[in-house]
């Protein structure tokens, strides 16, 4: 099937396969929202969730009497042979995901890492609008990244441009040892620092209880000592992360995206922590990386994915 898309289209679906959710967004020309809906990421497999992805798209067609392209954002990549890989969705993985939903569909589609897609939105018209290199990243079910440079995604000479939740976290300190062990395989991922999750565990390690990361954040703003120690621990760790970043790629933003950024004190405590570990950080030095929230909020990834769709 031809991998060409209709520029020429009047709309652009953009779907966002997470790890709890998949979400589909239907977008005039203008950006200007005309349907959406969420459904559960299926937790029986990838024949379920090639379903869901089917079921969303009919659905999407029923609700516009005009044609659409179709873009999807997956974590992840693909490889030149057309697998995915590196996806937190473990039955994804080796799957050539982009074909077969191409054959269910029977209508091109473009596929890309869902961190990108989020890269792309906010540096297309979000937070990170007119800045020359943009870092965006999600803190979410997992941890991923993607990078744009003058309004395009950077995707790389393998396709991985951006991973940046499977490098191991930076200035390593007592107590973070033995490394969490992360799904790729390896040990002490920033992923299995910095996600939603990584969070909850680190809270009930310290005797907080089990608790969700909104939970947590909430018990944080109403004054919980315990909740309070957590986010700060993970304010900690999220500077030495982005601290690494600012070293290697020097962005004026960093947009963040997924549920954690939902946390607002994060971003005050990490832009005032990061100096530390940036190498312009000392007294004589400001630091003009910008650190903000993905202005499309939840909406972002889905936003780039179908722009991405359109070519």
């Amino acid at each position: 099937m031809s991998q060409t898309h209709d520029r020429a289209a009047p709309r652009a679906l953009g779907m966002d396969l997470g790890g709890t959710k998949i979400e589909a967004l239907l977008l005039d020309t203008e950006g200007r929202e005309h349907w959406r809906e969420r459904v559960p990421t299926p937790g029986d497999g990838y024949d379920a969730i090639l379903d869901a992805i089917a079921g969303l798209v009919a659905r999407a067609r029923q609700a516009s009497a005009l044609p659409f392209t179709l873009g999807l954002g997956t974590p992840g990549s693909l490889t030149p042979e057309g697998l995915l890989k590196n996806s937190n969705t473990t039955c994804l993985n080796g799957r050539p995901l982009q074909r077969d939903l191409q054959q269910r569909l029977q209508m091109p589609l473009a596929i890309d890492n869902d961190a990108n897609c989020l890269a792309l939105s906010e540096a297309t018209d979000g937070a990170g609008a007119g800045a020359e290199v943009v870092f965006a990243a999600i803190l979410g079910t997992g941890v991923g990244a993607g990078i744009a440079v003058h309004g395009r995604v950077l995707r790389g000479a393998n396709g991985i441009a951006g991973e940046w939740g499977h490098n191991p976290l930076p200035w390593a300190v007592v107590g973070e040892d033995p490394a969490p062990r992360c799904y790729c395989g390896k040990a002490g991922c920033i992923e299995t620092l910095l996600s939603g999750p990584a969070l909850a565990r680190d809270h009930a390690a310290h005797g907080g209880g089990v608790l969700t990361a909104a939970q947590i954040a909430a018990a944080a703003a109403a004054g919980d000592a315990l909740a309070q120690a957590t986010l700060e621990r993970h304010a900690v760790r999220l500077a030495r992360a982005l601290a690494g970043v600012i070293n290697l790629l020097d962005p004026e933003v960093i947009v963040l995206g997924g549920g954690l950024s939902r946390i607002a004190q994060l971003y005050e405590r990490v832009s005032a922590l990061w100096s530390r570990w940036i190498a312009s950080g000392g007294q004589r030095d400001t630091v003009r990386t910008r650190l903000a929230p993905a202005r499309h909020g939840d909406a972002s990834g889905v936003r780039g994915a179908a722009w991405i769709g359109r070519g």
